[in-house]
């Protein structure tokens, strides 16, 4: 195989160059020989969203996924109603970029609330509402399971066996998952659950646990090489389960936000080849190894 194609699959998501806007990023994507992006809504309406299709169209770039929707714990009524309007326009926005999926961030607990099961009910039941609105507008909706560190304040779905269960009720193409390395990678049944969720995986995020653990665990990211996660694994993982879109690179990092944009996407490229594809191929690595070698590039 050779390097051009081994970058066929390779997205850049906008918040690994978060100071880039929309036509910066698509630039950039164009310069570095990338095919595919994953946008954010933030720089999409800063840019506009009719222009920021057109933009993207014109460009002849992918766009792999749509970020984020989601937040749909609130309580009361009235919150619910903002969820189900806020999220009705990330759908339609997605519809307009053509993006291959929606990005739900489930979200936390509501301010002063310790009723965790009760959030996780809120988020079916306002899920069930948003899947005919996304239907119409030919949308995936995508469950992103967040680490259970951010459970409190980001995702009460800790979980890919969490975020199946609420997706396999629908269809593949109306609700799938997010495997975002980040967020899965510790999990003892992940082997399992990514078995479960054959033809109903939307997107495969990768980027690497760092530590110690920067104050902003927001901000807790690595570039692939710098942390603990097998992606070796990961991907002869989501690989046997038939994924084959593309694989997007999301990093929430400080120190590469305020590096040169040009620079973190060319180590991005490199590492992804060192660190994802080169480590799978050099390690032949089958999907019931769940032992599989560490992947452990340097800085």
């Amino acid at each position: 195989m050779t390097t051009r194609n081994q970058l066929d699959r390779l997205s850049l998501n906008q918040k690994t160059t978060n100071s880039w806007t929309l036509p910066e990023s698509v630039d950039g994507c164009l310069r570095a020989g990338l095919q595919s992006i994953g946008v954010w809504r933030e720089p999409l309406a800063e840019f506009g969203v009719e222009a920021g299709a057109r933009l993207l169209a014109d460009s002849g770039l992918r766009v792999s996924s749509l970020c984020r929707g989601g937040f749909i714990t609130g309580e009361g009524e009235a919150a619910s109603q903002a969820a189900i309007a806020e999220n009705t326009a990330a759908i339609k926005e997605a519809a307009a970029v053509g993006a291959d999926c929606l990005v739900l961030v489930v979200g936390g607990l509501p301010a002063g609330s310790r009723d965790l099961p009760a959030a996780r009910g809120r988020v079916a039941k306002r899920l069930a509402q948003l899947v005919p609105i996304a239907r119409d507008h030919g949308v995936q909706l995508a469950l992103e399971p967040m680490h259970p560190i951010y459970t409190a304040d980001r995702g009460v779905l800790a979980t890919l066996g969490e975020a199946l269960d609420l997706a396999e009720p629908f269809a593949p193409e109306e609700v799938g998952v997010v495997v975002d390395t980040f967020h899965v990678w510790w999990d003892p049944q992940l082997e399992a659950q990514i078995a479960r969720a054959a033809g109903r995986i939307a997107s495969f995020q990768v980027c690497d646990w760092i530590t110690p653990l920067p104050a902003d665990t927001l901000l807790a990211r690595g570039m692939m090489g710098d942390g603990h996660i097998d992606f070796a694994r990961a991907l002869a993982l989501v690989d046997a389960a038939g994924y084959t879109g593309d694989i997007e690179v999301e990093i929430f990092n400080a120190d590469l936000w305020a590096a040169d944009p040009d620079e973190v996407v060319a180590l991005m490229k490199q590492r992804y080849l060192d660190c994802v594809i080169g480590a799978a191929n050099d390690g032949a690595v089958a999907a019931s190894d769940v032992s599989g070698a560490l992947v452990g590039a340097t800085s």
